[in-house]
This record gives C-alpha cells, sequence and structure tokens, in this order.
C-alpha cells in the first residue's frame, strides 16, 4: 500500500527526502496553505507532518476522513487538538529530544557572553569605541551555578558548566537527590540556591506553580550580583521584578532569550539596561536541531504508517478505539488523581502504589497506569510527558511504580486507590465511578467525602465544632468567591478534624487562602488547580 504524507510546515530538507525515498510512502510539500485550503485537500492524506504554523483543529480533522498520524516536528503540541485527535483514532507524535543539546548549549553561550560583555563589546567597537576598561569582565571557574530544573536541558547545563570547572547545585523538586549527586551535581533547597549562586539558569517548564517563579521575593533572597539566564518559556520570570532588581543592582546582569510577550513590545524597559542581553528565542534555533527534528518525524511517521511502530505519541496510542473507549472514564479519573497527588505531595517522590479493587473486566490497566503518573508527573517536570514516555521519565527519576488489584472494593463496585510516597511521607487519594461515565473522589488521606475532581479546589483541614463552615463561607464572601460545590468529610477513625472540599467558579487568590490559612481553627488549606 502506498501512503501519503503532507508536509505543510518549512520542514528540514533532511527530512523531506527521507519521505521522498520510501517507496510506500507519497510526500507532498504544500507550505503556507489557508486553513480552508489544507481542510479541502487534507482527506486524501494518511500523515501530516507539521511544525506550528498549521493547527489542526477539530474542524480540519472532521475533514480529514483518511488521517492516521499527525507529527509534530519539534517538542509542543499547543497547535494541535490532541484530544479530537484522540478520539478519531489519530496518532499525534513529536520529537522531544532533537533540541535538547541546542537548547542547553544555548543557555551556556548565554552565560558566556553575559560573563564577557561580548554583545556590548561587539557593539560598542563597531560603533568605533574602544571600550577596554569599561567592559571587564570575570571567569566562570570556581562560581556557582544554580540550576532549576533537572529535566534534559537543564541536566546538560549543569554537565556543561561541570566541564567549566563550575560548582553546581540542583533543585529539583522530583529527581531524587541521590540521582543528583551521581552527576556529580549538588541537590539543594531553592532557597539555598538563590543564596549561594553566583549565576542561576531556569529550566523548569511554564505550568500554574512557576508562572512568575522568580519575582522580587526570590530576587531577595539571592545574592546582590547575581548574573541570571533564562531560556526556558517567557512569564516565569517577573519581568517588572527583574527591571527593579537590576534598577538596584541585585542583578548584576541577565541574558534572556524568551519573553512574556514574544516579539517583546516596542520601547520594552529591560532593554534599556546595558547588562542585559537578548536573543530572539533562539534556543532551539541551530541547523543541526531542525535537521534532527525533521528526520526525527519523518522517521517516526514512516514507522507507524508502515509498520505499526509507535513512538514519542503524546495520545494513548496503544489501546483499540473499543477498548479506549470503554477505559476512558477510569483514564480520566486516574489523571485528575494523578494531579491531585502531585499538588498534594511534598518531597522527593519514592515510589507510586496503585490499588485496583473491584471489578474492572478483563481489561489491561496499563493505560489507566500510565494515565497516574502522566498526571503527577505532568505538573512537576520540564520534559513533555505522554503514555509512551511517562514510565521512563517515572524510572528516570528513580520512581518506583507498584500495582495490586483484589475483588474486594468494600460498599463499591469498583475503586482506584494511589498511594504517593515522598521522603516527607505518604499522601492517599481514591477514587470510584458513579454510573458508568462520572468520576468521584471518595478518599483523601484519612478523610471520606465524595467529590468530582475538577475546576478550581481547595482542601481545608479545620476543626469539627459548629460554626467553622460558616466562617469559611464568610471569607469567600468577602472576597467576591462564589461556592460552586462543598463537600464536608470527616477524619476516619473518628477525630476532631473534618476535611472541607470546595469548588470555586474563579481561582482563589494568594490573599485569599492565606486569609483562609490564618483563621484560628484551620488547620492547613491546600490549593488545587484541575
Amino acid at each position: 500500500m502506498t501512503y501519503k504524507v503532507l508536509v505543510s510546515d518549512k520542514l528540514g530538507e533532511a527530512g523531506i527526502k527521507l519521505l521522498e525515498q520510501d517507496p510506500d510512502i507519497e510526500v507532498d510539500v504544500k507550505t503556507d496553505l489557508s486553513p480552508e485550503e489544507l481542510k479541502e485537500i487534507i482527506g486524501q492524506y494518511h500523515g501530516l507532518a507539521v511544525r506550528s504554523a498549521t493547527k489542526a483543529t477539530k474542524e480540519l480533522m472532521e475533514a480529514a476522513e483518511n488521517l492516521r498520524v499527525i507529527g509534530r516536528a519539534g517538542i509542543g503540541v499547543d497547535n494541535i487538538d490532541v484530544d479530537e485527535a484522540t478520539r478519531r483514532g489519530i496518532i499525534v507524535m513529536n520529537t522531544p529530544g532533537g533540541n535538547v543539546v541546542t537548547t542547553a548549549e544555548h543557555a551556556i553561550a548565554m552565560m558566556m557572553s553575559l560573563t564577557r560583555n561580548i554583545p556590548q563589546g561587539t557593539a560598542s567597537l563597531k560603533a568605533g569605541r574602544w571600550d577596554k576598561k569599561k567592559l571587564q569582565g570575570r571567569e566562570v571557574m570556581n562560581k556557582t551555578l544554580g540550576v532549576i530544573g533537572f529535566g534534559k536541558i537543564g541536566s546538560i547545563v549543569a554537565n556543561r558548566a561541570r566541564g567549566l570547572k563550575m560548582n553546581v547545585l540542583v533543585y529539583d523538586p522530583v529527581v531524587t537527590p541521590e540521582n543528583i549527586k551521581k552527576t556529580k551535581c549538588e541537590p539543594v533547597s531553592l532557597d539555598e540556591l538563590y543564596e549561594r549562586s553566583d549565576y542561576i539558569s531556569i529550566h523548569v517548564p511554564k505550568i500554574k506553580k512557576t508562572i512568575n517563579m522568580i519575582d522580587k521575593n526570590a530576587f531577595s533572597k539571592m545574592k546582590d550580583g547575581v548574573m541570571l539566564i533564562h531560556c526556558a518559556r517567557g512569564g516565569i520570570v517577573h519581568e517588572d521584578d527583574l527591571y527593579e532588581a537590576l534598577k538596584s543592582g541585585k542583578v548584576g546582569g541577565a541574558a534572556l532569550d524568551v519573553f512574556i510577550t514574544e516579539p517583546p513590545p516596542e520601547g520594552f524597559k529591560l532593554f534599556g539596561f546595558d547588562n542585559v542581553i537578548c536573543t530572539p528565542h533562539l534556543g532551539a534555533s541551530t541547523l543541526e536541531a531542525q535537521t534532527n527534528v525533521a528526520v526525527d518525524i519523518a522517521r517516526q511517521m514512516i514507522g507507524y504508517l508502515k509498520d505499526d511502530t509507535i513512538k514519542n505519541a503524546v495520545n494513548v496510542p496503544s489501546v483499540s478505539g473499543r477498548v479506549l473507549e470503554e477505559l476512558d472514564p477510569f483514564i480520566r479519573m486516574a489523571d485528575r488523581m494523578g494531579r491531585m497527588l502531585a499538588q498534594l505531595s511534598e518531597g522527593h517522590i519514592k515510589s507510586v502504589e496503585i490499588d485496583y479493587d473491584g471489578d474492572f473486566g478483563d481489561h489491561d490497566m496499563a493505560p489507566v497506569r500510565t494515565a497516574v503518573i502522566c498526571g503527577l508527573l505532568e505538573p512537576l517536570v520540564i520534559d513533555d510527558v505522554n503514555a509512551v514516555n511517562a514510565p521512563y521519565l517515572a524510572k528516570e527519576k528513580g520512581i518506583k511504580i507498584l500495582e495490586s488489584s483484589s475483588d474486594d472494593a468494600q460498599e463499591f463496585i469498583n475503586l482506584i486507590t494511589v498511594t504517593v510516597r515522598t521522603d516527607q511521607g505518604p499522601n492517599v487519594v481514591s477514587g470510584t465511578l458513579f454510573g458508568k461515565s462520572d468520576p468521584r473522589i471518595v478518599r483523601i488521606n484519612d478523610f471520606r467525602l465524595e467529590m468530582r475532581p475538577e475546576g478550581y479546589l481547595a482542601l481545608i483541614h479545620n476543626m469539627d465544632i459548629p460554626g467553622e463552615i460558616g466562617s469559611i463561607g464568610t471569607i469567600l464572601g468577602e472576597h467576591n468567591v462564589n461556592i460552586a460545590r462543598m463537600t464536608v468529610g470527616q477524619e476516619e477513625p473518628e477525630g476532631e478534624r473534618n476535611i472541607v472540599f470546595l469548588r470555586t467558579d474563579t481561582p482563589l487568590s494568594r490573599e485569599v487562602l492565606e486569609k483562609l490559612g490564618s483563621y484560628p481553627r484551620t488547620r492547613q488549606v491546600i490549593y488545587m488547580d484541575l
């Protein structure tokens, strides 16, 4: 059989040549198509190769009656409706490793350029000046580099920095200290990294926990004159707070490859500092990286179309449509349970225990297990987590995955219980289905309750005495926060504490959370965004 592949974005020539050379592949390269033009022709193709320009929307897939695979030459799949693709049985692949080295090298290049004033020296010399004394730099040898995030890119940056004879500190809430020590780096807390680092390089994903992570509070804990290298994602560094830190001299220089708004607006105030160097999001922009991702995606698409070989899929490809449909409610619930546990758990994760109790038919529960791991790791790691790489990422980070099953689900038909054990203790979440497809959380640690795992949630531990629920409602009312649903559970065995589970229509601000947490009879407030 001959398979037709459409390349709708500019792809490296090596990748296109690989597709053209395969006798079973017929490839068309048609870039700069409008959505209407693409929709008109997509029905004849089995594969679609894209970068970031093409939008693989639900409307496009409705017209793609023969499409089996979408290949993204790069990491991000924001331009692809992955849920719709999964529903239609279309595999979505990406190339997460093609530009890792390139991005890490760019961070090192930015650090060296910042240290030796290379951009400033180039500009002044071309302007006819000889600012040799003004542009004196310093050595990086024996200086301390703090690496925030120890995924693929962060670990390469640390390795290259050690080759420059730097002392490397690492903060990562997921990677175990033992695994960090194996690389001859020193695992530390975030505050200690701030306090000891001469340079700080950021390599975390942009998620709710990391937006504005590097703010005035973080800068206040850093050494005077610290050098900041930011090649991750725009929005992790609070740009207004960075401006003030540069203005005061707290930050001695910054090297920026990413910005909240790209390109930055005219008159962007950070550009007014001589000790700020910047590039237009060039982290992955090398000839080698673009060739790598083009070749990788071509090979992956050929492998799937011809041999059903699946690599770097971001949806759930290894289950038939019928089985996937039957397991879908459990998969969705498992993902939410993993996300909850990621936000409940503190410290380095040692193990994940998944117990299946009751009747799950004869299904292989591997997709459910993978959903738990994906939900748990996605908020915590910089690497893209998907159904294929989740078990490998867990293994790389020293996390043991254990499973057990029994026929007894107590008062439920079926029950999934996930226990996450960290170096600071365990957290447990249990969930079941009401009817055939309505997920409910029925246990969080020692508390019994019943709550849909969705939306903006607040988990409040307080004393079980009259008036406490009313006090919580009053605080939320004073801040114009509407409670969409409230569930109250009691500690087991019978104790003196309640757990109040709130779902609100809007996110809870830091002010509201602090007000709830400071109430005299409140023991703990945990906020979760699902």
